[in-house]
């Protein structure tokens, strides 16, 4: 019954109620943020002249600083395009915003995840695709369309969780738990020798630094809980319209890449996970065994033995997808989340879309060519820092 539940989309009535909820959470959070900030000001400057309301003031003040709106920014560490670095790259995705009736790309990011998202950036909160480059070799052609159109659709205003009021107040409340949360190496080991040269006192200022420690983690255990239980009410009332989201970026990557491939590219998100292990064993094997071949060379059979990986992995699962854009969809099975399920079916029962996009073979190779920089950036980055498996 409680899969059920989660599995099925929520009413019309429920949506709208849970929106304007979250609507009035989102602005009490930038509001409590505003008065704390107008709090800690007043104490630390009309107070001057006392002690206690300065450091209270400072105290608040921290807490602000803590809860302050991000204006967002792009990943330092990967690399970036931009249209005049990939024009063939960027006029695929600009004529997959355009058939989905979204706003256009600024800028993409290539990363080492297995995962397509949509971020902004800058206080006009301009739009950055985090390409995930294992997901873009392991995909086909026509999956990657599907990927990425229903990463933009999923990013369009009528997704609440993308609108600037709740997408602020949910990244300070995230930021602001993260910046509270406990530190375990804040603590002095008291493992001392006794023998060694004043060892009680050593012991003795472990003590009493540890339970200042102590003490301070619990004193920011109040702020660090309220912020993150906001955060998860937060979440949960935006829920039924994230889901709405979803199902409305399902029906626009039909539209875009087929209704094929959109049910192929949601059913081989279950391949997250081996092709990240085989990335990791890929990482390791090239730094161990092929240090004397160019750098070159090892970009290349790196990067094509993730895709046979990938294509081996569907075969044998049996979730292969024809070279046919609208061949018929993928059949998927009850190992999925409940609500991919619901969102497979629906996809499969609905009429069936032809592909408006699709991907020849120079449009292929021309984006190829301005991909090899950045899947060397990535490689070097992943061979530097490895990768995370989930």
């Amino acid at each position: 019954m409680e899969r059920d539940r989660h599995s099925r989309p929520a009413s019309a009535v429920r949506i709208k109620i849970t929106t304007a909820a979250a609507y009035a959470v989102a602005g009490m959070v930038h509001l409590v943020t505003a008065a704390l900030l107008t709090g800690s000001l007043l104490l630390i400057v009309l107070g001057f002249r006392t002690v206690v309301q300065p450091l209270v003031g400072l105290v608040l003040l921290g807490l602000v600083l803590a809860m302050r709106p991000r204006a967002g920014r792009l990943n330092p560490d990967l690399p970036t395009l931009r249209e005049a670095d990939a024009p063939a790259l960027f006029e695929l995705l600009d004529e997959i915003a355009d058939t989905g009736g979204v706003r256009r790309l600024d800028t993409v990011q290539i990363s080492p995840e297995f995962s397509v998202t949509v971020t902004h950036y800058g206080f006009h909160r301009r739009r950055c695709l985090v390409l995930g480059l294992p997901l873009w070799v392991a995909y086909p052609p026509q999956q990657r369309i599907a990927a990425v159109a229903h990463a933009l659709a999923y990013a369009a205003p009528r997704n609440v969780r993308s609108r600037f009021l709740v997408a602020t107040a949910l990244e300070s409340l995230t930021a602001g738990s993260e910046t509270m949360r406990a530190n375990t190496n804040a603590y002095i080991s008291r493992n001392t020798n006794p023998n060694a040269w004043r060892a009680g006192d050593v012991a003795g200022g472990a003590r009493r630094f540890n339970n200042r420690a102590r003490t301070s983690e619990w004193l920011l255990w109040i702020p660090r809980a309220a912020l993150a239980a906001t955060a998860r009410l937060l979440l949960w009332l935006t829920l039924p319209a994230t889901q709405r989201a979803q199902l409305e970026a399902d029906d626009a990557t039909a539209r875009t890449a087929s209704s094929a491939a959109a049910v192929a590219a949601l059913n081989d998100q279950h391949l997250a996970r081996a092709i990240c292990l085989e990335v990791h064993r890929l990482v390791i094997e090239t730094k161990t065994l092929s240090r004397d071949r160019s750098t070159t060379a090892r970009q290349r059979d790196f990067w094509a033995s993730v895709a046979h990986h990938a294509a081996r992995l569907r075969e044998n699962r049996g979730s292969g997808q024809s070279s046919d854009p609208d061949a018929p969809a993928i059949a998927f099975d009850d190992t999925h989340n409940p609500f991919d399920v619901l969102r497979m079916a629906r996809l499969t029962n609905t009429p069936q879309h032809c592909a408006t996009i699709s991907l020849n073979a120079s449009g292929l190779t021309r984006i190829a060519e301005e991909l090899r920089l950045p899947e060397q950036a990535v490689l070097s980055k992943m061979m530097r820092d490895g990768i995370a498996v989930t």
